[in-house]
């Protein structure tokens, strides 16, 4: 039982098929559509000037604040719990959403929903600590398709199930609280990174199971370019590997060296132009994306009111996210 466990946490495909599910279910989320039609209807009867000035901006500048210090966090404690994090979030959301009331409530759901867009990160970079630079670009594209295609068949389904079956709103949310539970539960299997980028960037990583070759130690002093997979051994004639523990050194000291090595890695990654551009291009996109996504449902409303009129937003959000895969 425990070589099996090994070899399974030793394989790129175990920890790969658990975060696709992981990021299926966390995107499962048919009642996302219909957020505002849902605020302003008889459920929790706020008026669109509330849902726009005093709700909606609370999950902005939330996860505008929690976006640094959760990308710091996410890398000390390796991912994992920062995953567990955004399923507790997720959970505290929508039960938030379903059974709470009024106003304040309601910001406080958005703050909760801003703890979950910015610790995404995790999600992101996790499975780069588990797997073998080989696999990066499929683990990759499997990662970023699975969110897509749980996004659009969410739409899908949340539009059906209003169109023709009468679903309620609550009950859409009630679907989302179940789908992203599952979420939750999948993010216990994920494996324990025994690396991450900065603060444990000299975690032992232990060689494929019956092979004869050393352990590798990654050395702090490294620059990040020359950091390799969790496979890579040190030839037996370059002498003993790096055995000293990660915190023989003052706490204060390593996370001075590690704040001194991510503004060096800052520096070396953004003399390129080509990169500093196209990081400009990919922050202004976000946010631009991030806050047409988030208004553009009161902009719905205002055009067809959702109390009067038939509500489509699930398949125009479904027919968006299939475009953006199509042509991705």
């Amino acid at each position: 039982m425990g070589l099996w466990k090994s070899e399974r946490s030793n394989t790129w495909t175990f920890p790969t098929l658990i975060l696709c599910l992981y990021g299926f279910f966390y995107m499962m989320k048919p009642s996302e559509p219909f957020l505002t039609p849902y605020l302003t209807g008889p459920d929790k009867n706020l008026t669109v000037e509330e849902v726009t000035s005093q709700v909606f901006p609370v999950w902005t500048y939330s996860y505008l604040a929690l976006l640094v210090p959760v990308f710091l966090v996410t890398d000390y404690v390796r991912y994992k719990p920062v995953l567990l994090l955004q399923g507790l979030s997720f959970i505290i959301t929508w039960l938030l959403l379903l059974f709470a009331h009024g106003l304040v409530a309601m910001q406080v759901v958005e703050f909760f929903y801003g703890m979950v867009t910015a610790t995404e990160v995790a999600y992101y970079a996790y499975i780069y600590s588990v797997v073998s630079t080989q696999h990066y670009q499929r683990v990759t594209s499997y990662c970023r398709s699975v969110t897509l295609i749980a996004a659009t068949i969410a739409s899908v389904l949340g539009q059906l199930l209003v169109s023709f079956a009468d679903v309620s709103y609550f009950h859409l949310n009630a679907i989302t609280l179940a789908s992203v539970s599952l979420a939750f539960l999948c993010s216990f299997f994920l494996p324990m990174p025994q690396k991450s980028m900065f603060f444990h960037r000299r975690g032992v990583l232990e060689a494929p199971p019956g092979s004869e070759k050393p352990v590798a130690t990654l050395s702090s002093d490294r620059p990040l370019s020359h950091l390799e997979d969790n496979n890579s051994v040190v030839p037996a004639d370059r002498g003993p590997a790096l055995d000293r523990p990660t915190n023989d050194a003052k706490p204060q000291r390593h996370v001075l060296g590690v704040l001194v090595q991510l503004t060096q890695d800052l520096r070396d990654c953004y003399s390129s132009r080509k990169l500093l551009y196209w990081s400009l291009w990919w922050a202004l996109a976000t946010a631009g994306f991030n806050q047409v996504l988030n208004y553009v449902q009161v902009l719905w409303d205002s055009r067809a009111p959702s109390h009067s009129s038939a509500v489509y937003n699930g398949a125009v959000e479904a027919i968006a996210t299939f475009l953006s895969k199509s042509v991705s």
